[in-house]
């Protein structure tokens, strides 16, 4: 059994956004030399997601906005988190749109079903966050 490890970085421009990382996480796999095993993509800040789904733009809005009437990022006064930091509205849509992803390894491949895709979601951003990546098999 091989394991490989590999951290990505991202820094949006905008408080909220979705990047499609699926050409990282291959990259990833293939620089891992793994052929059957399972990959882990996880995000390393408590404000960001890792989630798989379709990369459609209208899909991506309808999230947007799903998420802003579940978790609204103002008035900031609206959350007892809020005070040092303004992100308690970050913190929220992280839960529900999750923390990891876990994908199997089948013959150097991501074995992903129609349509599938690895994202990450950034709901407080303008800084540096990290992505990490382990893959685990042979």
């Amino acid at each position: 059994m091989k394991s490989y490890r590999k951290e990505l970085t991202f820094h949006l421009p905008t408080r909220r956004g979705f990047v499609n990382i699926t050409p990282d996480v291959e990259r990833a796999l293939a620089e891992s030399g793994i052929r059957e095993g399972l990959i882990l993509v996880n995000a390393m800040n408590i404000t960001a997601s890792v989630f798989i789904n379709d990369d459609e733009s209208g899909l991506h809005a309808d999230y947007e906005r799903w998420l802003e009437k579940l978790a609204p990022e103002k008035p900031y006064s609206q959350y007892a988190h809020n005070g040092y930091e303004d992100n308690a509205d970050a913190h929220l849509k992280r839960t529900v749109m999750g923390r990891e992803v876990v994908v199997a390894v089948t013959d150097g491949k991501l074995d992903f079903g129609t349509w599938e895709q690895i994202f990450y979601g950034e709901f407080d951003g303008k800084r540096n966050k990290r992505v990490l990546i382990k893959i685990i098999g042979a």
